[in-house]
């Protein structure tokens, strides 16, 4: 893989890392139309390209979330746990981040080996893009007939996991991890932009820990493939940056449905494909 390929995959793992469109099945699909192998090292500087996409753009609260979540650990000695919780919603934020990363958090433990070999079948990766087209235009039709958007005050220990298990879902190829959450978030009635943060602030446990556990890969990957994995975070970086921005602009003004018909039409191909 040379420095241009690797930029424009990255530039592609950018983008559909948080736009609803599955980024795990272009990271299958782009490198196979491109003629060149990737590897689980370079994917991980990839998302770690992102995670500084998140990080940048979500520094403030990110902050605050930080600062919030140390104080609610002061508040348990003192019995206030609970009423700072209810109260204050960077620290509400703050703990249904950490619960609704348990469920990926699991399910990529339990269930390793079985995700790892969809990312070898197209077949799954076209299949599971229909999911994700089915999940958006039905979130996005339950959404448009709840009138009364739940704030994040109503954002508890339940719709956390149940949002989490959108995440957990998402580590199929095929199937997006934004798509997943956000459309989790508008079935339980939440608001738009609500949801779309709290999906965006919950990939950065998830990212952090898969780019820990292959720290070792990608320290012999910048031994192969150097220049062209800093291009490709530097890409991805960028990118996700633009595609965040983009996203918490559309969901407030348009729909989803878009990108339901695109992971329609790209699953199709890719099955149809896959068939041939």
């Amino acid at each position: 893989m040379d420095v241009f390929q690797a930029i424009v995959i990255g530039t592609v793992q950018g983008l559909t890392e948080f736009l609803p469109v599955s980024s795990s099945g272009h990271l299958v699909l782009v490198p196979e139309l491109m003629g060149v192998s990737s590897s689980l090292a370079f994917d991980t500087v990839l998302h770690v390209g992102t995670l500084v996409a998140v990080v940048g753009y979500f520094w403030n609260d990110i902050v605050h979330i930080l600062g919030a979540f140390l104080s609610s650990l002061r508040d348990i000695p003192a019995g206030r746990f609970r009423r700072g919780i209810i109260e204050d919603p960077f620290k509400r934020l703050a703990w249904m981040v950490i619960i609704g990363t348990v469920p990926a958090g699991l399910a990529g433990v339990l269930f390793k080996d079985f995700f790892e070999s969809l990312f070898s079948s197209l077949t799954a990766v076209g299949f599971f893009l229909l999911v994700t087209g089915f999940l958006l235009w039905g979130s996005e039709n339950i959404s448009r007939r709840v009138r009364e958007k739940l704030p994040v005050e109503k954002l508890g220990v339940r719709e956390s996991l149940i949002i989490g298990c959108g995440q957990a879902l998402a580590i199929a190829p095929g199937i997006s991890r934004s798509g997943a959450t956000i459309s989790a978030g508008l079935f339980l009635g939440f608001e738009r932009e609500l949801t779309a943060r709290y999906s965006f602030l919950l990939s950065i446990p998830a990212i952090l820990g898969a780019a820990l556990i292959q720290v070792k890969d990608i320290g012999a990957g910048m031994d192969l493939l150097g220049a062209s994995m800093v291009a490709g975070f530097a890409a991805a970086a960028v990118s996700g940056y633009i595609a965040i921005k983009f996203l918490l602009k559309l969901i407030k003004e348009r729909d989803l449905y878009i990108f339901a018909y695109y992971c329609w039409a790209l699953g199709i191909l890719i099955l149809a494909a896959a068939l041939i």
